[in-house]
């Protein structure tokens, strides 16, 4: 069975940084596009960042963009985001997904796996 699981949340002050990573078990990772998202109360999982396969390419939301970078290791199954200047609004719990394919990248469902989630509060 496929694992996904994210560590490194926390609470922080606004302008502060985290690093999330996830770890991936039982997936042919370097073969799987992966992507961060994040859910805050009452509102729907939305997209962070995502990474292909090869490392080559990265994408971001417009609400991240110049503040997170997304990173993998596929010799260590994991992949990261570095989260800098924080702000109260990037408080939600953040998801790490697996896909094959890279077709909708920023669409939830696109995604075959998910981690359980880490939560990220910054507080103001």
């Amino acid at each position: 069975q496929v694992q996904l699981v994210e560590s490194g949340g926390g609470l922080v002050q606004a302008g502060g940084s985290l690093r999330l990573s996830c770890a991936a078990s039982r997936l042919a990772f370097s073969g799987y596009h992966m992507g961060w998202f994040r859910q805050a109360p009452g509102k729907e999982r939305e997209f962070v960042a995502a990474i292909l396969r090869s490392g080559g390419n990265t994408y971001y939301s417009d609400s991240v963009k110049g503040r997170f970078t997304i990173s993998r290791d596929n010799a260590k199954n994991t992949v990261t985001v570095q989260m800098n200047s924080l702000k109260p609004e990037d408080t939600a719990i953040y998801y790490c997904a697996a896909t094959p394919s890279s077709r909708a990248l920023f669409q939830p469902q696109s995604y075959n796996y998910w981690g359980q989630g880490t939560q990220v509060t910054v507080s103001s």
